[in-house]
């Protein structure tokens, strides 16, 4: 039996449990004091503008962190702003702040 598909697996695995694990980390009293930029865009409660700006209140925690990496790395590149918010957020700020949003009512 080969043992590469399984090692992938495994691996692939491990790599998104521990993706989630950060996303579980994040502190939501600590993402609402580094929201105020966010919520420059988003609103104060994150309810976005209704037409051009996403709501991101109440954004499950996994939907929010993929969507800063994705700006991050290039992949979604529709918002320039977006693009600098992703490329200058720590993972940790990532996490506190999903963890914030999702915490309120969309």
């Amino acid at each position: 039996m080969n043992k590469l598909p399984l090692l992938t697996l495994v691996s692939a695995l491990l790599a998104f449990s521990a993706a989630g694990a950060l996303a579980a980390d994040g502190n939501p009293i600590a993402g609402k004091r580094k929201s105020e930029d966010c919520g420059d865009c988003h609103g104060p409660t994150g309810a976005g503008d209704g037409d051009t700006i996403p709501p991101i209140a109440g954004l499950p925690v996994e939907q929010f962190v993929k969507a800063m990496h994705d700006f991050e790395s290039g992949v979604r590149t529709k918002s320039m702003m977006m693009t600098k918010q992703g490329k200058k957020l720590s993972d940790q700020d990532v996490a506190d702040l999903a963890a914030y949003y999702a915490s309120l009512k969309p």
